[in-house]
């Protein structure tokens, strides 16, 4: 499977919700929720535990992409990601790398492949 990366940077064929999706795992789906609600103190169910990726169309989505800021401005404005944004960086996607390094190092490496740095 080639890397899906999301709008922000997050490589989202590397997450544990989209794989577990993707496998149609419980077990994993169970351990992913007890990892996301200790690490962000929310009360993940294992049944929360599933998305297709935020770039998908009417596929499920995990409770925040679907009300993410970052995905919702790059749907309106018809982009592929913030990388090809001419108003980047933004509010939101900066906070957003500043809580996420993995997502912020996927973005750099995405700008620097289509010569954006």
């Amino acid at each position: 499977m080639s890397q899906i990366i999301a709008y922000c940077g997050l490589v989202c064929s590397s997450c544990p919700v989209f794989l577990a999706t993707k496998n149609d795992d419980d077990a994993a789906r169970k351990e992913t929720a007890n990892f996301f609600s200790k690490k962000l103190g929310l009360d993940f169910k294992p049944e929360d535990v599933n998305c297709d990726g935020c770039l998908c169309e009417g596929g499920r989505l995990i409770a925040h992409c679907s009300i993410c800021e970052i995905r919702k401005c790059c749907r309106e404005k018809g982009h592929k990601n913030c990388a090809v944004c001419k108003e980047r960086p933004c509010g939101h996607l900066s906070k957003f790398h500043e809580l996420s390094s993995d997502a912020k190092a996927s973005f750099e490496a995405l700008l620097k492949e289509i010569g954006q740095n």
